[in-house]
Parts: structure tokens; sequence; C-alpha cells
């Protein structure tokens, strides 16, 4: 991915967490893969905690270094890539301190990336700021999330911001949608003929996606107590990951055509009757338990949260897309935090046969099926029946492996080395558009509403564990289950 685009990329929350473990690894590995970041491209880290650019340096030096990849540090790109920073430090709530900014920046080449790794409730105030300094010309502006806390606040941050920027000027950022094996998804549906004409509900019974953490809420207690599961993973990287699988052929991969055959899925999704949330929505919060052999604390007792709250840390939902395609499909989406494994998967359960000569076993649900893992390990993985050696016909499962690393001699781009590459060379399609946002919001709000009227405490369940019991049992109503649940 060669690139001549010259670019300023301003970092805004320059010494933050996600700046030292994702931001800036990503940038280093661009820059030493060569030839991905123009060489006279600058990147221009703003925060208040450092004093000057040497002082800024020696923070890198010690917060970024241990993000990189494993396969070695190359001390002569490192120092190289240092030569790229410039520092600013203003306080971002006095709009009077942008002015520096502006100095800073206003003979360095190329398109402005202004980067908010922020908190959202600076999101507008940086906006107005750089406008009043006449920096939202010759840019773009990337927004993380959480981008709001429902429609209405959702609503409230994009005007704010369309008011200064331009829609192709903003990129929402999702970096579920830069991992590999996401891509490969389209690659794999619309580049084969083997799959596409499978990828319906004639061949298709239930769909899994899951996105499962050991970790717990770390050190953001106050930001989670206040935000939930449902907020935090499903309205953005699990709808997101809903929208690619169940969409319809783009007419290219240009970033319109692809948005807009995912926003046909998000407003397709059928509405949850308030009367049926118990039967299709699962809440839960975890309790203390085990996690590879360490204890870990109840959600309740952790830094920052509440001891009588009632915030969710496990979401599964059962979903349904109402278009000739998925009719009568379940969708089943799951996260949570102090789950049993890490794992992110996409788990595609074929029909089986309609009749056997084979025996019973041809016929068992999830004969075959496709999983596509995105982490840790990036794999797609082909399920099927085979005749095991010896007499007598007796199938067993058998399975096909795309292991990229094994594959590939390349090295595996991360996610967001990806994105922010797509930003600086102007690249939307891996970006969620407002009228995506805005359909997520809309199907998940009536479950926030019904969750809060309805007062019930989140159901139990031990750290360690895969969730509550009822999570199963949602799953055993339409005779299946989670996958790790087979063994």
């Amino acid at each position: 991915m060669q690139t001549d685009s010259s670019f300023t990329f301003v970092l805004f929350g320059g010494t933050g967490d996600l700046s030292m473990r994702k931001i800036l690894p990503a940038l280093f590995e661009a820059h030493r893969a060569g030839g991905m970041l123009a060489d006279s491209g600058k990147i221009v880290a703003v925060a208040r905690h450092a004093a000057d650019r040497g002082e800024y340096l020696q923070w890198v030096n010690e917060h970024v270094k241990p993000h990189v990849s494993k396969k070695g540090l190359d001390e002569t790109a490192w120092a190289s890539f240092l030569e790229r920073i410039e520092f600013v430090n203003i306080d971002l709530g006095k709009a009077e301190d942008f002015v520096h900014l502006r100095d800073a920046v206003k003979d360095l080449p190329g398109i402005r990336v202004f980067y908010l790794a922020t908190g959202p409730s600076l999101f507008v105030p940086i906006c107005h700021a750089l406008a009043s300094v006449g920096l939202n010309e010759n840019a773009r502006i990337v927004l993380e999330k959480p981008l709001g806390y429902d429609l209405k606040s959702s609503n409230a941050i994009n005007d704010a911001v369309g008011e200064i920027f331009a829609e192709e000027q903003i990129y929402r950022i999702d970096h579920y949608l830069g991992k590999e094996p996401v891509q490969n998804l389209l690659a794999l549906r619309f580049g084969n003929a083997l799959f596409e004409p499978l990828w319906r509900r004639e061949w298709v019974e239930s769909i899994q996606i899951t996105i499962a953490e050991e970790l717990g809420v770390e050190a953001r207690g106050d930001f989670y107590d206040n935000t939930g599961a449902l907020r935090d993973m499903v309205q953005n990287h699990l709808l997101q990951l809903l929208s690619i699988v169940a969409m319809e052929p783009p007419h290219s991969m240009d970033s319109d055509s692809v948005r807009d055959e995912k926003l046909r899925v998000l407003r397709a999704l059928k509405p949850i009757d308030p009367r049926d949330i118990g039967k299709v929505a699962v809440r839960g919060q975890y309790h203390s338990g085990v996690i590879r052999g360490t204890s870990v604390p109840a959600y309740a007792t952790e830094s920052g949260v509440r001891p009588d709250s009632t915030t969710e840390t496990f979401v599964a939902l059962k979903v349904e897309i109402e278009n000739w395609r998925w009719a009568g499909v379940p969708f089943f989406l799951r996260t949570g935090k102090r789950l049993a494994d890490r794992v992110a998967e996409i788990v595609v359960n074929f029909r089986a046969v309609p009749h056997s000569a084979l025996g019973a076993s041809a016929l068992r649900a999830g004969a075959n099926r496709l999983v596509i893992r995105l982490q840790p390990n990036e794999t797609i993985r082909l399920y099927c029946l085979a005749k095991q050696p010896g007499e007598g016909m007796n199938l067993a499962s058998v399975h096909l492996d795309l292991a990229f690393d094994q594959f590939f001699r390349e090295g595996q781009m991360e996610a967001y080395q990806r994105l922010l590459l797509d930003v600086i060379n102007g690249r939307l399609a891996l970006f969620v558009r407002r009228d995506e946002q805005e359909a997520a919001w809309r199907w998940v709000e009536p479950i926030l509403n019904e969750w809060k009227a309805s007062n019930k405490p989140p159901k139990p369940y031990a750290a360690g564990t895969w969730g509550p019991a009822a999570s199963s049992a949602m799953l055993a109503q339409h005779g299946t289950c989670w996958l790790e649940e087979e063994n």
C-alpha cells in the first residue's frame, strides 16, 4: 500500500491510554513498513501532561514501546519515527489555546487529520475551537466511540460536528471493521461462487456473533458504570459486524456502496417488542470468580462502580432481519466482560442435508459451519463431515483452515493501522456513516428503555464462565447452543 499522500496527523489526547496502546503503535508499524506513510508526514501530539517535546518523547519511549509488535523493535526505525513527532501543550477546554496549535501546523504539509482520542464531552468544544482558528478546512476528523449515550445525545454531537465538518470529512471509527478476517469475510462472500449462493435463509440455520473478554472494567469503572455492555459493544461493534455478515452484494467496494448496504440491514432489523424482551434479551453482571487460576472481584466492588449498580456487563440477544434473504434466520449476539476466554468470532451454522443415506450424524445441527475468528488468532475455518477410516460409513467432523499467518508470508496489518492509513488516504468505506449510527441507536433504544422501566437487576454470573444460564436457555429454545457448549 504505497502512498505519496502528505499529511499532518494531530492527535488529541496524546498522552492517553488509547494513544499509547493503539494509535502511536499503529502509526509506527506503518512507518516501519516503509512506503505506507509519506516521508513528509508529521504527527503532532496535543496534551497537557507534558511540558515540551523532549518530555513528551520520553513519555512515548516509556509507554508506547511495550505495545509495538513482538517481531523486534528496530531502533533505527524507532528513532526516525520519533523525528516525525511534534508536540503542542494546550488546554483543550480553552479555545484561545488553539492559536498555538494553528501556529504549530500552519507550515506543515498535506491533509490535516484530527484524531479525537478524548472523552466524547470534548468532541464539540474541540471542533468549535478548531473552526475558530480556521483549522476545519482541508481536514479530516476522527471520532472515537462512544458517540453519545442515546439517540438524542448522539444526534446532538453529530449536529454540532456537522456544522463544522462535512459528512465526507468525518470518520467515525470502529476498529472491528478494520480487522483482517472482517475484510476477508467480504472477499469470501463476494469473490467466491461457492459461498454466495448458500448465504441465505434456505441454507443458513442460524448465525452467532460473539465478542467475549476476560478483562473486567479495569480503570474504566466510572465510565463503564454509566454505559454498560449494550451501549459499549452492541450498539456499535456487534451491529456493525452483523451488518457486514448480512449485507447484500454492493455495487462496488467504494465507501457509499458498502455503507448503503450495511444501512439496509440495520433498517431491516426487526424491532423488539418490549413484551418479548425477556425472551430475546439477556443481561447479566459478573460476580467474583476465578479466571485462569486467579481470583477476580465482583463488578459491584470494582473501582468507580456503585455498590448497588444494576449496569449490565453481559448481553445476549436474538435478532431477526426482516428481508427476503434472512427472514426466519435467528442471529444470536453476545458480549460480556470477565468471561471464560477472550474471543471474537462469527459462526455461520448451515442447515443439515434434507435427507441422509449416511446415518443420523449427517443430519445433526452444526455438522456444516463456517467459523470466522477475529481474535485472538485470526482464522477462517470451514467444518464439514468426512468418513472415518475403517469399516462402515462412520462420519466425523473435519475442518479446512485458512490461517493467515501461515498462508501469507507478509505480516498482517493491525486494525488501527489499516484504519489510520484509510483516514490519511481518504477512504471512508470502513468508517460508520451518520445514518448507520442513527439506525443502530433507534433499534437499541427500546431495549435500554425497557430495562430501565422494568428496574429488574441483571442476572448474576460467576467471573470465568460464559455468562448467565439464561443465555444458553435462549438458544436452547431454538434447538441450538453456543459454539463452545457443543463439546
